[in-house]
């Protein structure tokens, strides 16, 4: 069962509720977030929610395609998960042109605690179709795709989606201290296109994850990983994020790529993004160049 939301004939936000078989059921919440309090008050996990409300309903007439799809949910606050698989420690000992023994690339993979940095608020955060951002002062950026947990204020993982985790690998590359710039502009996250809830994935270890870009409609990168190169288990991810720390219902929680495109490739204006995880979906976005903004003195 997942969990979609889409642009209404009364262009109002509808939440809705996509089955195995393809059908497409409105329910009666404003948002995901109302649907986990609901869960909450009647004591029930978000799937038995949902089968209760669509049991005696027809659904609708049009299919996922036919639908414009928003952010299926829309978290104050989405965190992202550094360096957790090999891949992602290799590119970044390779942009920050490492030479030592020890980086503190591999020192973080191998540590105990992990990488936890905030990469979007909901005034950043996009759904399908929106575009995506580049930054006007970077010369080195690529999309990460990444496995995305839906939390509850208590750190219980409510659901599974996709983010796009986009980084700049030059800034970052260029000083560590500089992460927050290198992670975190204008349209520089997405999420989407569903939530898959966590009672209907069988291993959330086992999860098939591609990445495309197309340019001028010619497919330029694909790159597939699977979720059990994680070294780190989502638990883990989540009760640090929690530790000393607010947690708010639906906060979403990214936990690393394991796709790195090759150091010469760089996203350019008009690039299309495509990230599918088995199960979920398909979170496709545009990327454009954003006008520059200067700040009145």
């Amino acid at each position: 069962m997942r969990i979609i939301c889409y642009k209404s004939e009364q262009k109002a936000d509808q939440l809705a509720a996509l089955t195995e078989s393809g059908q497409i059921y409105d329910l009666p919440y404003h948002s995901f977030l109302q649907l986990m309090k609901e869960a909450e008050t009647n004591n029930q996990g978000c799937l038995a929610l949902v089968q209760q409300v669509i049991q005696d309903s027809l659904p609708i007439i049009e299919k996922l395609e036919e639908l414009q799809l928003t952010l299926p949910i829309r978290p104050e606050e989405v965190w992202a998960s550094g360096v957790t698989y090999l891949k992602s420690r290799e590119a970044r000992n390779l942009e920050s042109k490492s030479t030592k023994n020890e980086s503190i690339y591999d020192k973080v993979y191998d540590a105990e605690r992990p990488e936890l940095f905030m990469k979007s608020t909901l005034h950043r955060t996009i759904g399908p179709g929106t575009p995506v951002y580049i930054r006007t002062d970077s010369n080195w950026q690529i999309p990460e795709p990444e496995l995305g947990l839906v939390l509850s204020s208590k750190g219980d993982i409510v659901g599974y989606t996709i983010g796009n985790d986009m980084s700049s690998r030059d800034i970052e590359g260029e000083n560590p201290l500089y992460l927050p710039q290198a992670k975190i502009w204008k349209n520089s996250c997405s999420i989407g296109p569903t939530i898959r809830l966590a009672e209907t994935v069988e291993d959330p270890y086992n999860l098939v994850i591609t990445c495309r870009i197309y340019r001028n409609d010619e497919k330029v990168f694909e790159d597939s990983a699977n979720t059990s190169q994680l070294k780190r288990k989502y638990d883990e991810l989540v009760s640090y994020l929690c530790r000393d720390n607010v947690v708010f219902d639906g906060t979403v929680l990214l936990t690393g790529t394991c796709i790195v495109p090759d150091e010469d490739f760089t996203l350019a204006d008009g690039d299309v993004i495509e990230i599918e995880i088995s199960g979920i979906g398909v979170l496709r976005n545009p990327v454009q160049v954003q006008n520059s903004v200067k700040l009145a003195n």
